[in-house]
Formats: C-alpha cells, structure tokens, sequence
C-alpha cells in the first residue's frame, strides 16, 4: 500500500523500545536482589523510573557496588 513495512512504523518502534526497557528493568532488579537481598518499593520504584540510557549506565555501575548504600548514593546522584 504506503510502501512501508510494520517495523519502520513509529509505533513499532516504540513498542520495541518499551519491552527492551522493561527486560532491562527487570534484569537489574534480579540481579540487585540477588546480591543484596529484597530490594525496597522506593527503590523498586527509582529504578523502574529511569529511562533506558540511564538504566544501561545503571547495569554497568551495579558491578562495583558493595551494598545497597552505593546503589542509593548513585540513584541520588541521578
């Protein structure tokens, strides 16, 4: 019809960006409680908040934090 495929389509995208997000959200918070415990809602929360980049940073920065003190002190920073 419009020449144009599903996968070039605004809403394609967006909906592709938004699982990529919550696959994301979800592997640092497995990770985060398998290392320190149960997580708080707060912090549950803060870290559902952030977009993608932010949260790319946070996977990477999540590697030298000793305890959840370093993983508030980074959210504050942000």
């Amino acid at each position: 019809m419009l020449g144009i495929t599903l996968k070039e389509t605004r809403i394609y995208r967006e909906i592709k960006e938004e699982g990529r997000e919550e696959a994301t959200v979800n592997l640092i918070i497995r990770q985060l409680t398998k290392r320190f415990g149960e997580l708080s809602g707060e912090m549950r929360s803060s870290i559902t908040g952030l977009p993608l980049p932010v949260l790319e940073d946070l996977s990477e920065a999540l590697l030298d934090f000793t305890s959840l003190a370093d993983l508030q002190a980074w959210l504050d920073r942000r």
